[in-house]
């Protein structure tokens, strides 16, 4: 299972250049906010079908979806992510309480601007599924059994983001014309388990002065 570590001692001296750094954080940021967005829907679609069963008089669900909340901006440490969750009408009653009960996201609890699962962990674990190919550790752990997920709703998302990783690792660049290639090792100050993480980046510089990521894989 992987586990994130801070360095905290850690000096700059391996701190990501600028244009490597930014380039990985834009990455990591809408990978972060794609997987988000992914564990979400499946978090409400996984609550709805637990109450399936349950039904009004006239035989209609009293658990469905009802559209999405409003937008709202969740800190990481890629930078803030835009965030849109589902929103879920459960018109069953509380015998106990005698209100309405609501649903509660256990990834991303309601007005919540920053969490430190999303914050820290996320963008780090989409590197590392990207990089790796292995994103059935990264999607456990973020959105295992906490969010009440099953081992098929897990299995459905890991072989989303490794049928995206392979596209992107697998994609044509034979009509791609970079004049210039950056290339280096860039470490994080955050780490999995008892190993640094050491990411092999490449950066490609088109002619126009538009930079894109070639390529990345584990160091």
């Amino acid at each position: 299972m992987l586990t994130v570590v801070h360095d905290e001692n850690e000096s700059n001296e391996h701190a990501p250049a600028a244009v490597g750094g930014s380039m990985l954080d834009e990455l990591a940021r809408e990978g972060a906010r794609r997987m988000l967005a992914a564990a979400l829907q499946a978090e409400v679609a996984a609550y709805i079908e637990q109450c399936a069963d349950e039904l009004d008089a006239d035989g209609r669900r009293l658990v469905v979806r009802n559209g999405y909340h409003q937008p709202r901006e969740v800190a990481t440490a890629a930078g803030a992510v835009p965030v849109r969750a589902p929103r879920v009408n459960d018109k069953r009653v509380d015998e106990a309480t005698g209100e309405r009960r609501r649903f509660s996201s256990a990834i991303l609890p309601a007005w919540a601007r920053k969490s430190p699962q999303v914050a820290d962990v996320l963008p780090l674990l989409y590197l590392h599924g990207l990089s790796s190919g292995d994103f059935v550790a990264a999607l456990e752990q973020f959105c295992g059994s906490a969010a009440g997920l099953s081992a098929a709703t897990i299995t459905r998302l890991t072989r989303q983001w490794q049928d995206e990783a392979r596209a992107f690792h697998d994609r044509p660049l034979a009509g791609v014309d970079y004049v210039y290639l950056w290339v280096d090792g860039i470490h994080l100050k955050v780490r999995l388990e008892a190993d640094k993480v050491c990411l092999l980046v490449m950066i490609g510089v088109r002619a126009d002065g538009t930079k894109e990521l070639v390529a990345l894989a584990d160091g």
